[in-house]
């Protein structure tokens, strides 16, 4: 395994030169950051702040994902644990994915927990989201 610490699934934001984690909508054109501190123009929600904004006003908007290989092919790493790597499935082929030992969680969608060892070429991909969504877009989790 490389020397890269899975972070998981996640969009991170940028505004007035700060990076907060964020997620999309609630509206087509919206985004929430979050902040584990009062910041102005934060409501308390839970043990955290949060605050909506129009993705327009944003310096930037990335998903980060971590990626690597498992068995040759293609996967996003979910989680890390003591048990090893929770992994995704990415490639095209449902039945590689089941040789491989992953099991179908959805239609199209397989999962499989597996040693820190066998999953190699391990990296984090920043995928930049565009300041408007597409029109007709509708905003979906991942």
């Amino acid at each position: 395994m490389s020397d890269i610490e899975p972070v998981g699934l996640g969009f991170i934001a940028r505004q007035h030169d700060q990076t907060y984690a964020a997620a999309l909508g609630p509206g087509p054109g919206e985004v929430v950051l979050f902040s584990e501190e009062p910041r102005e123009g934060f409501e308390r929600a839970g043990g955290y702040w949060r605050r909506r904004v129009r993705r327009e006003d944003l310096q930037w908007l990335v998903l980060l994902r971590t990626v690597g290989a498992f068995g040759g092919e293609p996967c996003v790493v979910l989680d890390e644990d003591d048990d090893g790597l929770h992994i995704a499935y990415t490639g095209h082929s449902g039945p590689k994915a089941e040789a491989l030992g992953y099991w179908m969680v959805d239609h199209g969608a397989y999962e499989v927990v597996v040693p820190h060892d066998e999953v190699h070429s391990i990296r984090v991909e920043r995928v930049p989201i565009p300041g408007q969504p597409a029109q007709g877009a509708s905003v979906s989790g991942m």
